[in-house]
């Protein structure tokens, strides 16, 4: 009869609905894997973004610390040595100075501690040790001691120095003067404004301009300074090794240098920065009586007699 369904076309239905049924139940699992990607692709983008500022800021802070980060010594009080934080520019007359003040004053050694005075005061506000401090800078010096570092009636005028020019031994700029610093090519190295020395070349280069070479040279001088060095001594060094023509240094830095290491030129006094150092007794110091027998030693005609060996400058002579 027409219309009636036999088995075998039963079956064929089946089959055919069983594949129409696989066929979607595929289509459902392809569909949901392929568009499964899009959703980290979408989420990446802006961490990637975001990643890009992040170094830019994390890399921009080396550029901003401070010149005066030189880590703490690791001196601790004793009552056989002092320790004695001295500018830098001293480093020459160091050894002299300690092994003359022990044999007056045996058995007490010193140990200096040779920096930058920007640096040794860093060193003292962030807990270093001291005895003494032998400053280059009253700006220095007068801070500690309104911070309550400083046994404020130990601090004393100690000695004087002058700024000069040093030249590599070989001069191999022909520098001859002063207005030869100005020449294009010359490679000049001073130290940076936050040391003393610095402070004092730039009160030079000022006082040369405004009295003998003009503007223009000391613009030019300034622009010949490839280097500026947080001590006194590294200005030397590089000198010295002939990585620049010239340097502007302590009068003392030459005097110490063994003969043959430099040329150098001499500033007029009148047109000169003259560098007070200070001497004084740290608050904390466990050795204050030793500290005082060192301190009346370096003010005494002993004391005075080495430093004028190595260039420095009475201070009486510009005070009386």
């Amino acid at each position: 009869m027409k219309g009636t369904l036999t088995p075998c076309k039963l079956a064929f239905i089946s089959l055919i609905y069983g594949l129409l049924l696989v066929s979607a139940l595929f289509a459902g699992c392809t569909q949901s894997t392929t568009s499964a990607p899009a959703t980290p692709v979408a989420t990446t983008v802006p961490v990637t973004a975001a990643a890009t500022p992040v170094a830019v800021a994390t890399t921009a802070v080396p550029v901003t610390v401070a010149p005066t980060s030189t880590p703490a010594p690791t001196f601790t009080p004793s009552q056989s040595n002092l320790v004695v934080f001295t500018a830098a520019s001293l480093t020459g007359a160091s050894n002299t100075i300690g092994s003359s003040f022990t044999k007056a004053y045996p058995p007490t050694t010193v140990s200096f501690d040779l920096d930058g005075t920007q640096a040794l005061k860093t060193q003292i506000e962030n807990g270093a040790y001291a005895d003494v401090l032998i400053s280059a800078s009253n700006t220095y010096t007068t801070a500690l001691k309104n911070e309550g570092y400083l046994v404020n009636s130990s601090v004393k005028p100690l000695t004087t120095n002058y700024v000069i020019v040093i030249l590599p031994a070989s001069n191999p700029a022909n520098i001859q003067s002063l207005a030869d610093l100005a020449k294009p090519g010359v490679k000049i190295a001073m130290e940076d404004k936050t040391v003393p020395a610095g402070t004092a070349t730039i009160a030079v280069l000022n006082n040369l301009a405004n009295s003998t070479y003009g503007q223009s040279w000391k613009n030019a001088t300034i622009s010949n300074v490839v280097t500026y060095e947080l001590s006194e001594p590294a200005v030397a060094t590089k000198v010295a090794l002939g990585e620049v023509d010239a340097g502007f240094v302590y009068q003392s830095t030459a005097t110490a240098a063994a003969s043959g290491t430099y040329q150098s030129i001499t500033i007029p006094q009148k047109y000169n920065y003259l560098q007070t150092y200070t001497i004084g007794i740290l608050q904390e110091s466990t050795n204050k009586p030793q500290a005082a027998w060192f301190e009346q030693y370096m003010l005494s005609s002993a004391g005075q007699n080495i430093l004028s060996e190595y260039g420095f400058t009475p201070v009486v002579s510009h005070y009386k």
